[in-house]
């Protein structure tokens, strides 16, 4: 089978069922497991998100939608010479991949059609379906059933070693920094599926903006960091260009900041994308707000972050 999978947490389960060499084509954001970073990239960002500041993509990102200029371009050669039997794209959210009507145009230059799979998974249960969904396209179905029950019985044993906890941190989940955005869509399930209680998110619903005044009011006892697509280290930079006081005033008095529970996650690996990291994400979670129940964390995965030391504002006093 000849499989174009144009996101990385589809390409991530093709892997994972032992298809990786049948992979013709990924898309710019498919990283992951690393023996698929050779194959033919398809889809190319008009934003280069590594060296632009989390403002700029921002603004960037929404004068692009108004000109009503796509944020993707699939390369059609590449497209054609790579002939797929079945493409893996998605449907949940239009600035994260290329259109369905970008996908069509592609397709319609082919001499034969291939089968295609959209995926639009707004939670944890849709994502652990969406590994059989694939499997049963891919003549892997067994082995995707094996992959689905495993993914969910981690989940249960999580939920089951949180049981037993009296009272569920307040945490606030910010999935863009400046401006402010809060996560939604599977990440407020996997807090409560870690143990805690999201108190801004809304599971199943889209990423939303707050204000900074919304952040104090919910007083989070657990803020994490986790801009969409992000590791660890690039939120650090990220806030090296922040200044917290001006555009966080109070930020201080914030619970988690008192005691030292703020922390940036890699956003990339573990909440942003639909696929089997998720679950990695909630036992990240899990770790991060019940410490003495789980194990600890590695830094790539999430590190506790001390705002003052990324703040332009008091590092100059």
């Amino acid at each position: 089978m000849r499989i174009c999978s144009l996101l990385p947490g589809a390409t991530e389960v093709v892997a994972a069922l032992g298809l990786a060499d049948d992979l013709v084509g990924i898309s710019h954001e498919c990283d992951y497991p690393p023996e698929v970073r050779h194959k033919p990239v398809l889809v190319h960002a008009a934003i280069d998100p590594e060296h632009t500041s989390g403002f700029d993509i921002d603004r960037q990102v929404r004068a692009t939608l108004e000109a009503a200029q796509p944020l993707y371009t699939l390369d059609i050669i590449r497209f054609a010479q790579a002939q797929p039997d079945l493409v893996i794209t998605q449907d949940l959210c239009h600035v994260c991949a290329v259109t369905p009507d970008q996908l069509q145009h592609a397709i319609g230059a082919l001499p034969t059609p291939p089968r295609v799979l959209s995926l639009n998974p707004g939670n944890l249960d849709e994502t652990v379906m969406d590994v059989e969904r694939i499997g049963e396209a891919t003549g892997r179905a067994a082995l995707a059933r094996a992959l689905a029950a495993q993914l969910r019985a981690r989940l249960q044993s999580i939920r089951a070693r949180v049981a037993s906890v009296r009272q569920c941190p307040r945490v606030v989940c910010l999935e863009w920094l400046a401006p402010l955005y809060v996560a939604g869509h599977w990440v407020p399930e996997m807090v409560a599926c870690a143990g805690g209680d999201d108190v801004l998110g809304v599971a199943g619903a889209a990423s939303a903006p707050v204000t900074w005044e919304q952040v104090l009011a919910a007083a989070p006892e657990v803020l994490l960091l986790m801009p969409c697509g992000f590791t660890v280290s690039r939120t650090l930079r990220e806030l090296d260009r922040l200044s917290c006081d001006s555009i966080w005033p109070g930020w201080q008095n914030l619970p988690a900041v008192q005691d030292g529970h703020v922390f940036a996650v890699d956003a990339s690996a573990y909440f942003s994308r639909p696929g089997p990291r998720l679950v990695d994400g909630v036992e990240l979670l899990a770790a991060l707000l019940h410490p003495s129940l789980f194990g600890g964390v590695t830094p790539s995965e999430a590190c506790r972050v001390n705002l003052n030391e990324h703040n332009p504002t008091v590092r100059t006093r």
